[in-house]
């Protein structure tokens, strides 16, 4: 800290170590942030499909009507139908159907289907990007919609 001639001030090496040290803590933040992007937008989806598919649940409910939730899994698409506009997934996200019939659905289409009564025949999406996977099961009892993270 302190020069040959008296004078205050930093050396090469204290300055080298403090700039190693700023670039290492940004390197680390980085990489951080860079994965927790993907799993916020893998969630994020999760929340709005859930929410779709309980506004299609509770339609149906209150309007004594049946209601179909249709996901198109090659446009990458979801809507209800006859509700409005569909609804985008990202591109960074995969989409799979586990159905209790047929079992994986990778392409196109599935429609849930949702009874006056609430209930439907169920089934699961899985979206997934890099290590973050969420489950959305439909429940076939009593048609609930719930989201389970698996990483």
């Amino acid at each position: 800290m302190k020069g040959t001639n008296g004078n205050k001030g930093f050396t090469l090496l204290e300055m080298m170590l403090v700039i190693f040290l700023i670039t290492l803590i940004l390197a680390i933040s980085v990489s951080m942030f860079t994965n927790a992007l993907p799993s916020q937008r893998v969630d994020a989806t999760a929340r709005e499909l859930v929410a779709t598919f309980r506004q299609a649940r509770s339609t149906a409910m209150t309007s004594g009507q049946w209601q179909v939730l249709t996901l198109d899994i090659d446009s990458r698409q979801y809507s209800i139908e006859g509700g409005g506009a569909p609804r985008s997934i990202p591109d960074e996200i995969a989409v799979k159907v586990l159905d209790p019939l047929y079992g994986e659905i990778t392409k196109g289409g599935y429609r849930f289907v949702f009874s006056p009564s609430g209930v439907s025949e169920g089934g699961t999406i899985v979206l997934s990007s890099g290590k973050k996977v969420v489950d959305l099961n439909v429940d076939p009892v009593v048609g609930a919609v719930y989201s389970r993270p698996k990483g």
